[in-house]
């Protein structure tokens, strides 16, 4: 019951952090290319494997401590629902090329920023 408490509270943070970063990030552009959801899923990636290189390192994280940033944090953070419901909204509005290039950078970048959350914690 411990754990549920932990991740519904990094949870809840982490979807008010998401929240306000895509907010502020989509001050900057007027454009239909889903900047914010972008930036904050490559951040939340970068996050996720920082604290999993942390975790597996010889610093390691409590069971609580993942529970709330990896589990809840992360999860509440990032959202691939909103990734899906934003590239089917580009192809629908006609915007082929602008969907292909998101769905390519999110996978990319994403996936990229894990690997490098990883090897930055694995150097602390």
């Amino acid at each position: 019951m411990k754990s549920v408490l932990f991740i519904f509270l990094g949870g809840g943070l982490g979807s008010v952090a998401r929240f306000y970063l895509t907010r502020f990030i989509n001050l900057f552009h007027q454009h239909h290319f889903p900047f914010g959801t972008l930036v904050v899923n490559i951040v939340a990636c970068l996050l996720l494997g920082f604290l999993v290189g942390l975790a597996d390192s010889r610093m390691g994280l409590s069971t609580s401590a993942r529970m709330f940033w990896v589990v809840g944090f992360c999860g509440g953070f990032s959202t691939f629902s909103t990734f899906s419901g934003e590239t089917l909204n580009l192809f629908q509005g006609g915007y082929s090329a602008a969907m292909l290039a998101y769905v390519l950078l999110s996978v990319l970048m994403c996936v990229s920023a894990t690997f490098l959350g990883i090897l930055v914690a694995e150097k602390i």
